[in-house]
């Protein structure tokens, strides 16, 4: 069976704390980039991240701290990637370290922007990263959720099913319940996609549809979702399945979702910069609707839901206007 050997995180955020959280359960060590170094300094000081899920503590003593992350990446075997997806490139810039003999994780539900590309597929074009080597976290779920040990169940994608099998094991508990897939690609688009529908289901919610409506519309989100995958990535893959249908439903209903926060607050009235700012967090969605768009132009997938709201968020059309439209073209 594959060794994990030493885990670093790379990343600080709620995720991030939440995966270092179930990884340190599972092992007497692990190291974690984080960029400010008044952070780290407040974390070792506190025995929490200042930040965010400050309810969850930790031994200080069994992490290794660094805002350098070549320090962290030369001395870690698996590297597990949680920034946002819009700061992947800004933090990737700093490192000197090959990157090609590591066992990757991405836990980033995001697209490199001006790329285009999925994580997965970044780090093997940029950094040469074999994608045996390559692997992600699907969902359903909520940092805040599995933060609190609420029973949770992820999916590890890899095109090596002994890696994959070998670190589902590792992070397995009587909360976290694991699976393995060798669909990397499909499980990152969809984790983008959902994010898009989650704005969607928000601003509905903030322009007064109800729960009839907000079903029909998962119903067709799924579907467009499926379409996408289907031509971009033809695999016998069940849209069923947790990872897929089940990260879009916690995603689209749940109020721990920021998307679907964002989304409230763009159909409630607020600007797209003024709902930035009330948030404080980053809602992936917005940056992921964006770079669908853009794939989607050399794909020609039907997908409305997507081009309702890069309509809404990008070409600044009404939100009532642009979801009537949508809703006359479902049945």
């Amino acid at each position: 069976m594959y060794k994990c050997g030493n885990i670093a995180i790379i990343g600080g955020g709620s995720w991030a704390t939440a995966i270092a959280k179930i990884v340190l359960d599972h092992t007497q060590h692990i190291g974690w980039y984080m960029r400010r170094d008044d952070r780290i300094e407040d974390f070792q000081r506190m025995g929490h991240n200042p930040a965010y899920l400050t309810s969850v503590h930790f031994d200080v003593n069994k992490i290794f701290f660094s805002s350098d992350i070549n320090k962290i990446v030369q001395n870690y075997d698996t590297l597990i990637f949680v920034t946002p997806s819009p700061y992947l490139k800004n933090h990737l810039k700093k490192l000197k370290t090959r990157l090609r003999d590591k066992f990757v994780i991405t836990a980033i539900k995001g697209i490199v922007p001006d790329e285009n590309l999925v994580c997965s597929e970044y780090f093997h074009q940029v950094y040469d990263v074999p994608y045996e080597n390559l692997a992600c976290i699907g969902g359903p779920s909520h940092a805040e959720e599995v933060a609190l040990e609420r029973l949770s169940y992820l999916t590890i994608g890899c095109m090596d099913k002994e890696k994959a099998q070998s670190f589902a094991q590792l992070i397995s508990s009587d909360f976290i319940k694991t699976k393995t897939s060798t669909d990397v690609v499909g499980i990152e688009y969809s984790s983008v996609l959902k994010n898009v529908y989650a704005i969607a289901a928000g601003i509905c919610s903030g322009l007064k549809y109800g729960d009839n409506f907000q079903s029909v519309l998962m119903s067709n989100a799924i579907q467009e979702m499926n379409r996408f995958l289907t031509a971009i990535y033809p695999l016998d893959r069940n849209i069923n399945d947790s990872v897929y249908m089940g990260d879009l439903l916690v995603t689209g209903y749940s109020n721990f979702s920021r998307n679907r926060t964002f989304g409230t607050m763009i159909g409630k009235g607020y600007s797209v910069k003024s709902a930035q700012i009330e948030m404080e967090m980053i809602a992936e969605g917005f940056f992921g609707t964006k770079c669908m768009k853009e794939i989607n132009r050399h794909w020609h997938v039907n997908m409305p839901i997507l081009d309702a709201v890069y309509n809404i968020l990008y070409e600044r059309i009404s939100p009532q206007i642009e979801i009537k439209l949508l809703t006359d073209s479902f049945r």
